[in-house]
């Protein structure tokens, strides 16, 4: 690869490495104040399985892109690195509405639900964006096997993570009255009567 596409695309696969690390410490910055507040850790089971999937995506991704010489497409690449930086800029919405009850673990907050910045339109905007970043992470640079096979086990890893969120925040009755009749993933536009 002469051009150089891949290198850059080593180095964005990196740099959103990096940000998963940087939201691991600023994660376990906010799990300790939660707990210390009388927020409640639940247990995953498949948290770790989750870890991994995330870590093996960056692997994945460099790796088909290097090994199967896959190249970089403008008509591909360029829309999936818009829908990237589309995804950082949900995070971020993310991060500033949760504040410090932002976690990337399973913890009961006793603080107030937060139910503006996304979270007044969807459940889960965060797992919207990871579901979006697993598909277009590795296609920027053509790893369609890669986009396909993560996708997948990412969608049965979410599955099961989101049954056993939601069994916590549904025991909360702020959580039922201020979040129970929006959607989890995306808006829906109201129909009118």
């Amino acid at each position: 690869m002469a051009d150089g596409s891949l290198n850059r695309y080593f180095a964005l696969v990196a740099g959103v490495a990096l940000l998963r690390v940087v939201e691991l410490r600023l994660s376990r910055r906010h799990q300790v104040r939660l707990l210390a507040r009388g927020g409640k850790k639940v247990a995953e089971p498949l948290y770790p399985l989750m870890i991994a999937l995330h870590t093996g995506l960056f692997v994945a991704s460099a790796l088909e892109a290097w090994l199967c010489e896959r190249l970089f497409v403008p008509v591909l690449g360029l829309p999936m690195l818009g829908l990237l930086g589309l995804c950082l800029a949900g995070r971020i919405w993310v991060w500033r509405s949760l504040g410090e009850q932002w976690n990337v673990q399973v913890v009961v907050s006793t603080q107030p639900v937060v139910d503006w910045g996304p979270y007044r339109y969807v459940r889960h905007p965060n797992y919207s964006i990871v579901i979006v970043e697993m598909f277009a992470l590795p296609l920027v640079h053509s790893a369609y096997l890669t986009a396909l096979v993560f996708s997948l086990l990412n969608a049965a890893v979410l599955w099961q993570r989101i049954r056993c969120e939601e069994a916590a925040l549904w025991a909360r009755p702020e959580y039922v009255t201020k979040m129970g009749m929006k959607p989890r993933f995306l808006p829906v536009p109201s129909r009118g009567r």
